[in-house]
């Protein structure tokens, strides 16, 4: 008797199917725009009368499945009318929805249901979604929209300098972001050295930005994951739009291919301030361009296809005595399959590139170096039932690395042609991801990625002593470059080595009532792309090398823990985490590390160790005429290379010191306010920790020369970073019904022209002889105005 009843038990547990069930059905289908039909993402699909519900995916694609019956179907998402339609459910059903923009006035907008609700019950965390509407409302430096400055202004979010478009996350550094545009790679996200972003904010859809608990699909950095979708274009109407700035100027373009069926995109982006550097007797010029465009194609109810690119230029020079250019090239083809109401599929093939040129007159030799690749990826949306939906796929990426070449510009030059070796690799992965429902209260997000990298056969490869590429000089107490025995080649199909990881990944959601719950999550990365940087912040220069015989992957182990509630119907939303991660094999410097056209680029690095932990605290008011945040973060971001041997000293003598985006205090407010139709305001305000930095504390005469001693790595800042940008915009005929509409955006960046250092140098004056520190500012007040019109 005991054993049937355990058996019955079992076949309870593990095959629900055998019990008498009601009948179940799947409502399916895609929510768009009724404007544009451009496709949303994250829309709340929500049944009250079973306090259930689901939201769209990237690609506007809904899926859940109900007992047999009569619904009040709400859909609702933020800045659309939410609608409410009754769906009788007595077989499967197809039903695609429309929303329409809301109406200026916010009483107009009706939400009958917490749409927040989703989001607590929900075991992602760590992840913070800004609409492209709130990012143009945000003052911003020359009068340029820029999506990577507004991410800096979240929690656990600090950018990498003044006037810089790379930003850290959570403590780690610029080249730990994965930045993905319709998931094809963007190696250097800045215009102009860091003044602007890539992004041109016309053609993007969806930001969403991962700093803790990413799921599975994402792969290949330990810091977070910013991915960015393009719009698709409209396939109802042509419509234009741009902006006419200062400093540079924007176009976009979209309309049917065939209506309601396939739409184009097209924008363009410049600057002209180069333009009027003649009138100052200037030579010199530094100027930027991008293209976005986008074709999509629904072909039939199941199938559609897009086709999407960006190209990116900069141009900077000096006279006729120096020429620089790079810029990012990306093409992603995607096809969107509906195998049935429940299994959605999406395969991308995409190239990715981006160029480094530096034109060298005065010394007569061009160099060219840059990283490609061509990724390969397909993955699945399971919707399996209300409680248990599955996300499964691959992707396989090849890689070519050219560290940097060297040819003569003319023919009496004397510059022999030089090519630093270049390096192949070939990166693969499969993960699975399951969100599963197990009450009412608990929800779990658990899954694993498998990785794996091979490092290419390439021309020639160093041999060394012990494979010690680096050698510790005990008289001097300093670390030195290891001279190579012997050198060896290979075919390119060889593997000189290879790595594997398994990356699981677990987030939980424990709702504590209807406005607040709990979550975890815990997840690890591996990273096997490195990028040669011994600055702040990514520049240019900077240049990608993969893991292989001498450079181990990163590999991350992060924990984050959070409260999350919303009051007063989500008038008001309070997010709490705390965070603790460690990297493994994060790569350092040797003193005097030359990182420039270095072909054995393994002398001058070590492998060590980092670590960060803090606290993130973010508090929205998310409805009303003023709407806003407050973001704190209060973080530790430590690293140290310890002695290999006992008679070495390790990197700063093995000791943790801070890294260069440590910064422990970082607050930032920021807000808006209707004031009435016509104008808007906003403002920003920013306070972070100095950056730590290392300074002389002396120095010595050998030979006539003077030579100055440093302190311990870190051991300094610079003086803290504080600013305020205010912006106002003024729509003059908001109720127009006419098809052309503008508006004028006045803005002024750091309002009290606060001098935030850059950088602090250290010199010896001419007149006195005495040494000195000299302080770097770019920037100090900056007014700025540009009109934006669309039609």
């Amino acid at each position: 008797m005991a054993l049937t009843y355990r058996v019955i038990l079992l076949l309870l547990f593990f095959c629900p199917s055998v019990l008498p069930a009601q009948e179940k059905f799947t409502l399916s289908g895609t929510i768009t725009d009724s404007e544009s039909n451009e496709t949303l993402i994250g829309v709340n699909v929500l049944i009250p009368e079973i306090q259930s519900g689901t939201m769209t995916n990237e690609y506007g694609f809904y899926s859940i499945t109900l007992p047999k019956g009569t619904y009040n179907i709400q859909i609702s998402y933020l800045g659309f009318k939410t609608i409410s339609q009754i769906i009788e459910l007595t077989n499967d059903l197809s039903k695609n929805f429309q929303l329409t923009e809301a109406a200026e006035s916010l009483d107009e907008v009706v939400i009958t249901e917490n749409i927040e609700q989703l989001n607590i019950r929900k075991p992602q965390m760590s992840v913070n979604a800004l609409s492209i509407n709130t990012i143009k409302q945000m003052p911003v430096v020359l009068g340029e929209v820029d999506v990577i400055k507004s991410i800096t202004l979240l929690p656990g979010v600090t950018n990498a300098g003044e006037g810089s478009s790379g930003f850290n996350v959570r403590g780690g550094a610029a080249d730990q972001n994965l930045i993905l545009l319709d998931e094809a790679t963007i190696f250097n996200s800045s215009h102009l050295f860091g003044f602007f972003s890539v992004f041109n904010p016309d053609a993007i859809k969806d930001i969403k930005l991962y700093k803790g608990g990413i799921p599975a699909k994402y792969g290949g950095r330990v810091s977070s994951v910013l991915d960015i979708y393009q719009k698709e274009g409209n396939s109802s109407k042509f419509q234009m739009n741009g902006g006419i700035g200062l400093i540079s100027s924007r176009l976009l373009a979209e309309g049917p291919i065939k209506k309601n069926k396939g739409s184009f995109l097209f924008g363009g982006r410049s600057s002209y301030a180069h333009l009027f550097l003649p009138l100052f007797d200037l030579d010199n010029v530094a100027y930027f361009y991008d293209l976005n465009t986008k074709l999509s194609y629904r072909l039939n109810d199941n199938n559609s296809i897009f086709l999407s690119g960006y190209f990116g230029r900069d141009v900077f020079s000096i006279q006729d005595s120096f020429e620089n250019t790079y810029g990012n090239t990306v093409v992603n083809f995607r096809w969107n399959h509906l195998f049935s109401d429940k299994l959605f599929s999406n395969l991308s093939l995409i190239y990715s590139d981006y160029y480094y040129g530096l034109d060298l007159n005065f010394v007569g030799f061009e160099w060219e170096s840059g990283i490609r690749n061509f990724n390969v990826k397909y993955d699945l949306k399971h919707y399996i039932n209300n409680n248990f939906k599955l996300e499964y796929g691959l992707n396989s990426i090849y890689y070519k690395f050219n560290p940097g070449e060297i040819n003569p510009n003319t023919e009496d030059s004397g510059i022999n042609p030089f090519k630093l070796i270049d390096k192949y690799a070939f990166e693969n992965a499969v993960y699975l991801d399951a969100e599963h429902k197990l009450s009412n209260k608990l929800s779990l997000s658990y899954g694993a990625r498998f990785s794996t990298f091979h490092r290419l056969g390439q021309d020639e490869l160093n041999v060394y002593q012990n494979d010690n590429t680096v050698i510790f000089n005990a008289d001097l107490g300093i670390y030195e470059k290891a001279e190579p025995i012997d050198t060896e080649s290979f075919n390119r199909s060889d593997v000189i080595e290879s790595f594997a990881n398994i990356e699981p990944r677990f987030s939980l959601a424990y709702q504590l009532n209807d406005y607040s719950s709990v979550k975890a999550s815990y997840n690890r990365m591996s990273q096997y792309l490195h990028l040669l940087s011994n600055t702040n912040s990514p520049t240019p220069l900077d240049v990608w090398t993969p893991s292989g015989k001498f450079i181990k992957p990163q590999l991350l182990d992060q924990y984050a823990l959070g409260y999350f509630r919303t009051f007063k119907d989500n008038t008001f939303s309070l997010e709490v985490e705390t965070f603790y991660k460690t990297i493994d094999n994060r790569i350092d410097y040797i003193d005097g590390a030359n990182l420039i056209a270095n072909d054995a680029i393994e002398q001058v690095i070590l492998n060590g160790e980092a670590r960060a932990y803090g606290l993130e605290i973010l508090f929205r008011k998310n409805e009303g005429r003023l709407k806003g945040w407050l973001a704190y973060t209060l973080s530790k971001s430590e690293q140290k290379t310890p002695a290999r041997t006992e008679t070495e000293t390790g990197i700063n003598n093995g000791e943790w010191y801070n890294t260069p985006f440590d910064k422990t205090h970082d607050i930032s407010l920021t807000a808006s306010y209707d004031l009435n139709k016509k104008w808007k305001l906003s403002s920003n305000f920013i306070f972070q920790t100095g950056q730590p930095a290392t300074f002389p504390n002396g120095q010595y005469e050998y030979n006539g020369i003077v030579i100055p001693s440093y302190e311990a790595r870190n051991s300094s800042r610079l003086p803290s970073y504080n600013r305020l940008d205010v912006s106002a915009t003024f729509n003059p005929k908001p109720d127009s019904q006419k098809r052309f509409k503008g508006e004028w955006v006045f803005g002024i960046y750091n309002v009290y022209n606060r001098r935030n250092a850059a950088n602090i140098t250290f010199r010896e004056d001419r007149i006195t002889g005495v040494n000195e520190a000299v302080r770097l500012a770019i920037f100090g007040i900056v007014p700025s105005i540009s009109y934006n019109f669309k039609f």
